[in-house]
């Protein structure tokens, strides 16, 4: 078994045929990177001429000590189970970075922990890959533990829907009711999605930044969207998609379901008053009573619509999601909403047309991406969760982040300047 370098077809053959490829391990990926200073490798080890393991390796030169630091982005595409070919592989990876004057590498491998719930209660008799952990550890890796929270440099905790061949109409099925409710809502709303163009970045550029405000995190700049795009969006990996509400629309639905309502009440009065028709009369005033009410609130509706179109004009934009496309997934990387009509819950919709479009294009699972591990009703995220876990599916957890040292002079170091720099840059 000998380590080589691949050229990017080689590599792109193996990786797209692995079951842990994820868009983190492709040119593509690689090339957005090298816009903030990373080098790509691509690495395999061979047998017999035949790759059995692989890697996208990105290297950045660490600022003063003038040494690199590697990343292998989702980790190493290899049985971590195979004690032999791990252990080779461990080696060759380690002379490969010395070589190139690397003191250590980060991996944080797209591998479950153990089989878990919707609920994020371990499965009885689940899956566990608790051997690779041992593998790992033992080959010399130094393990950053059983984390929580969202401290690692890709999440840790996610919630995903396994698709796998299922319909439209099953995975409605495993949905909470009240999801169902929204959905449907949104829809009698004139609420739909499309794809945006890159002249349409500034947009989803603005609704982010209103939401980073809101929830208090730095959003990116504009630059870094338009590279993202530039990269990813030509090969079909990165899909943006907003809702928009349509008030003409919203509007004509309204005001149907209102003379709808009208005619039902009118019909059951008249039946009920010329005795055409028997009924309970308990039920009769009951089903009345929900009638006017109903009534009444879908005047009201309508008088709120008419104020959005005077504020908004005829159409809105509500919410958009970034989404990146690869593998066995369509993964929601993440989103925003309009900070003027948070009542329509957009959110709802953009996901589940991304989980539609899963369903149509024969994706293995949705992934709605980062969550914590903290199932609890005081962690500050357990509403992002709660509002995830409404669609059904479960939760993972990976096996989290790891660092393979290769000098540990310079990498205690490293460890201390980024520590310091970190302290000057809060305390600024």
């Amino acid at each position: 078994m000998k380590l080589v370098n691949l050229n990017k077809e080689e590599f792109k053959r193996f990786a797209d045929n692995h079951d842990q490829i994820t868009f983190h391990q492709t040119e593509e990926w690689a090339n957005l990177k090298r816009h903030t200073g990373w080098k790509a490798y691509y690495v395999g080890l061979k047998e017999n001429q035949k790759i059995i393991a692989a890697a996208l390796l990105l290297a950045k030169e660490i600022p003063v000590i003038r040494k690199k630091m590697f990343y292998s982005p989702r980790g190493f595409l290899i049985d971590y189970t195979n004690k032999e070919v791990l252990e080779t592989f461990t080696k060759e990876i380690k002379r490969f970075i010395k070589k190139e004057r690397g003191i250590f590498i980060k991996i944080d491998p797209y591998v479950e922990y153990q089989e878990r719930d919707n609920n994020g209660d371990i499965v009885d008799n689940g899956y566990n890959n608790k051997v690779v952990i041992e593998n790992l550890k033992k080959l010399g890796y130094k393990f950053f533990g059983f984390n929580i929270m969202q401290d690692t440099l890709q999440p840790r905790w996610m919630h995903v829907i396994e698709i796998n061949g299922k319909s439209e109409e099953e995975i409605q099925k495993e949905m909470e009711s009240k999801t169902r409710q929204i959905l449907r809502k949104n829809e009698k709303a004139g609420i739909k999605t499309r794809e945006i163009k890159k002249d349409e970045l500034p947009l989803f550029k603005s609704i982010m930044e209103h939401t980073g405000d809101r929830r208090d995190f730095i959003d990116r700049p504009l630059s870094y969207y338009e590279a993202m795009w530039d990269t990813l969006e030509p090969s079909g990996i990165l899909k943006i998609l907003i809702a928009e509400i349509d008030f003409n629309e919203y509007e004509i639905n309204t005001k149907n379901e209102l003379e709808a309502t009208q005619k039902n009440l009118e019909d059951r009065i008249y039946k009920h008053d010329n005795q055409i028709l028997k009924m309970n009369e308990k039920k009769y005033i009951s089903t009345n009573k929900q009638d006017q009410d109903s009534i009444e609130r879908l005047k009201k509706q309508i008088k709120k619509i008419k104020a959005y179109k005077e504020e908004f004009g005829d159409r809105k934009v509500l919410g958009t999601i970034l989404f990146l496309i690869y593998g066995n997934e369509v993964l929601s990387l993440f989103g925003g909403t309009d900070d003027n009509l948070l009542q329509f819950q957009s959110a709802y919709t953009v996901h589940y047309a991304g989980i539609k479009y899963a369903i149509e294009h024969g994706y293995k699972r949705y992934n709605f991406y980062g969550i914590t591990g903290d199932f609890t009703s005081k962690n500050p995220l357990y509403g992002l969760y709660l509002f995830k876990k409404s669609f059904g599916g479960h939760v993972v957890e990976l096996i989290g982040e790891y660092d393979l040292i290769v000098s540990k002079f310079w990498y205690n170091l490293y460890k201390l300047t980024f520590k310091i720099y970190h302290k000057l840059k809060n305390k600024k």
